[in-house]
C-alpha cells in the first residue's frame, strides 16, 4: 500500500498486512544496488565528511571508483567468494569504501565498533573465522590475530586499482555480519543476506520521505547498522547526499554542521537530541524538514522540546540489528500522539501472546513479530541455529519489543520483553515509568530497572539526573499523580549520569549490576 493511500479497513485482530515489497532480482549485488545511481550522477557529492573547519567531499563517481578499486584489490589477494572480512577502521572515508569494497567483490564484511577491546574481541571472533582483518592505527585488534592483517595504507593503495565489476550472485547467499548491541547482555553476529538492502527502499518513504535533493545528516558511527544503512547507503542508493561528522565533532557542533551544510533531514538516537538541546545553542535550521530518531524510545518531552526548538517534526522508527527498522511515523504518515508509528508498506506485522501465533485483539499488548517473508530479515544468528530458531514462531519472527496495535495499524511501544517490570503480578513497561518522571521539570534523564531489597523480592525503582538532589517525596508525589500505583517507583536514586551504550542506547542491565556491587560493599 503507498504511504498516500487510504488505510484498510479497522483491524479486529493486531494484524497488518499491506501486500508483499516488490521481489529482489534473481541477479544481485548490494554494493551495486547501493551505487547504482553513481553512472547518471557521477559529480554529485555523496558523502561530505564535515568538521567546524574542514570537510572532505567525495563525488558519486570517485566513491564508486575507490570501491570497485578496492573490490579489485581484495579478490587479488585470492580469497574465496563468501570469505568473511573483518572491518577494524574508525569513522573515517575507509569504512564505507572498504564495506562496500567487499560486498562489490562477493566477500562478506564484518562490521565492528571500532571502541571494542582486544579482550571484547578474543571473545567475539571462535567460530566467525575471518579470512581478512583490515586494520586502522589505534584501533584495536585480537590479541592473536588468526588471519592477515591489512593495513590503512595497503587498503587506501587499493582505490586506484582497474575497477573490478560487481560480483553478481543469489540474493539470498550470506551478504555481511553485523554485532548485536549487546544490551541484553548477550553480543551476538547476525548475518545478512544480500537482499537485505532491498527491504530498505520500504523506508524511503515510509520513514524518511527520502529523495534525490536530500542531504541526510547522520550522527552515529560508520559501523553502526542505523549509519551504514540510513546515513550512508539509503542516501546513495537514493541520489542524494549523506553528511557525517568528522573526529571531534560533538552536540556543541552539530547545530553549526547541520546549518553550514544544509542537512535536509538529520538522524540521531535520542540521547544526541538531549545532548544538543542542553548546550542551549540555538537550532535555526531552515533547510530541514524533519529529523529521525530510533535506538531507544524517545520521551514525549524530549520530542515536543526538540520540535519546539528546531520547529520542524520528528519521526520514530523501532527497529533491531536483525531486522532493520519496519514500523515508523513518516512526512506522509505521521505517528498519532502517544505511538511510534505504523508498518512500513511491504511489512507484515502481528502483536503475538507470549505463546500461540494468533495475533492478539486491537490494543491488547504483546509481542512485536515480523513475517519471515520480510526481505530485511537476517539469515540467522552466526554458529547459533538454535538461539535463531529460538527467535521463531511459525511464520513469525518475534523481536522481543513489547507493544500495542490500534484498530488502523498505529502502533505503541511499551519497552523491552527482558526490561519489562513485574510488579505485584502487573507487567509494568519501563519507558512509561521513564516519561512520567523525566517530565518533572528537575530532571533531565531517568531510568526505571527492577531492583532486589530482600532475598526474592524486587520493586520498581528510578534512577534519575538532576542537577541537585530532589526529595524523595517530592518524586513519589508527581509519580503518584501520572502513574497507577503498582508502577509507581518504590526507590528514587540520583546518577550523575546514565550509562549508555556506544550507540547512545540506554543499558538498564549496567545499573543492576551497580546497585548490587554496592549492596554487597555495604553489606561486607
Amino acid at each position: 500500500m503507498p504511504p498516500e493511500a487510504a488505510p484498510p479497513l479497522p483491524l479486529a485482530r493486531s494484524l497488518w498486512d499491506s501486500g508483499p515489497p516488490p521481489p529482489c532480482p534473481a541477479s544481485y549485488n548490494m554494493a551495486a544496488d547501493v551505487l547504482g545511481r553513481a553512472a547518471r550522477l557521477p559529480d554529485k557529492v555523496a558523502l561530505a565528511i564535515v568538521t567546524p573547519e574542514s570537510a572532505e567531499r567525495w563525488s558519486f563517481a570517485r566513491l564508486e571508483v575507490a570501491v570497485r578499486g578496492t573490490a579489485t584489490g581484495l579478490g587479488r589477494l585470492g580469497l574465496a567468494p563468501g570469505a568473511r572480512v573483518l572491518l577494524r577502521l574508525g569513522n573515517t572515508i575507509d569504512f564505507p569504501v572498504a564495506f562496500l569494497g567487499a560486498l562489490a567483490a562477493g566477500l562478506v564484511p564484518v562490521a565492528s565498533s571500532a571502541q571494542l577491546t582486544a579482550a571484547e574481541l578474543d571473545a567475539l571472533l571462535p567460530g566467525l573465522g575471518p579470512a581478512l582483518i583490515l586494520a586502522a592505527p589505534g584501533i584495536a585488534l585480537p590479541s592473536a590475530p588468526p588471519c592477515p592483517v591489512l593495513d590503512l595504507a595497503d587498503l587506501a593503495a587499493m582505490r586506484d586499482l582497474p575497477p573490478a565489476d560487481y560480483l553478481m550472485g543469489d540474493p539470498e547467499r550470506p551478504g555481511y555480519i553485523v554485532f548485536t548491541s549487546g544490551s541484553s547482555g548477550r553480543t551476538r553476529a547476525v548475518v545478512h543476506a544480500h537482499r537485505t538492502f532491498r527491504a530498505r527502499r520500504m523506508m524511503w518513504q515510509g520513514w524518511y520521505g527520502l529523495g534525490e535533493s536530500d542531504r541526510v545528516m547522520h550522527a552515529g558511527a560508520f559501523n553502526w547498522t542505523w549509519t551504514l544503512g540510513t546515513g550512508l547507503m539509503d542516501p546513495w542508493a537514493a541520489g542524494a547526499t549523506a553528511i557525517v561528522p568528522g573526529p571531534g565533532a560533538d552536540r556543541h557542533t552539530l547545530p553549526l554542521l547541520l546549518a553550514r551544510h544544509e542537512a535536509s533531514i538529520f538522524a540521531a538516537v535520542p540521547g544526541v537530541l538531549r545532548q544538543i538541546l542542553e548546550t542551549g545553542a540555538p537550532l535555526a535550521l531552515p533547510r530541514l524538514r524533519h529529523t529521525l530518531a530510533a535506538g531507544e524510545a524517545l520521551p514525549p518531552a524530549l520530542r515536543a522540546a526538540w520540535e519546539a526548538a528546531t520547529g520542524r517534526p520528528v519521526h520514530e522508527a523501532l527497529g533491531m540489528s536483525e531486522v532493520s527498522t519496519f514500523v515508523s511515523g513518516s512526512p506522509a504518515r505521521p505517528a498519532p500522539v502517544g505511538a511510534t508509528g505504523y508498518p512500513q508498506p511491504g511489512r507484515r506485522v502481528a502483536v503475538l501472546p507470549e505463546d500461540g501465533d494468533a495475533p492478539l485483539p486491537c490494543g491488547m499488548p504483546g509481542i512485536l513479530a515480523v513475517s519471515r517473508r520480510d526481505p530485511g530479515l537476517m539469515l540467522g544468528y552466526d554458529g547459533a541455529p538454535e538461539e535463531t530458531a529460538a527467535r521463531m514462531r511459525g511464520e513469525w519472527f518475534l523481536t522481543g519489543d513489547i507493544v500495542s496495535m490500534t484498530e488502523d495499524g498505529a502502533i505503541t511501544y511499551h519497552g523491552r520483553a527482558d526490561d519489562m517490570l513485574n510488579a505485584g503480578g502487573f507487567r509494568v513497561a519501563p519507558a512509561e515509568v521513564e516519561a512520567a518522571l523525566g517530565a518533572h521539570p528537575g530532571v533531565s534523564e531517568a531510568a526505571a530497572v527492577a531492583l532486589p531489597v530482600r532475598e526474592g523480592v524486587e520493586v520498581i525503582a528510578a534512577f534519575y539526573v538532576a542537577a541537585s538532589p530532589l526529595r524523595e517525596e517530592e518524586l513519589a508525589a508527581w509519580c503518584a499523580a501520572r502513574l497507577a500505583r503498582y508502577k509507581c517507583p518504590r526507590l528514587f536514586i540520583r546518577a550523575q549520569s546514565l550509562p549508555r551504550g556506544a550507540n547512545g542506547k540506554l543499558l538498564r542491565r549496567v545499573l543492576r549490576a551497580g546497585w548490587a556491587e554496592q549492596r554487597q560493599g555495604d553489606t561486607a
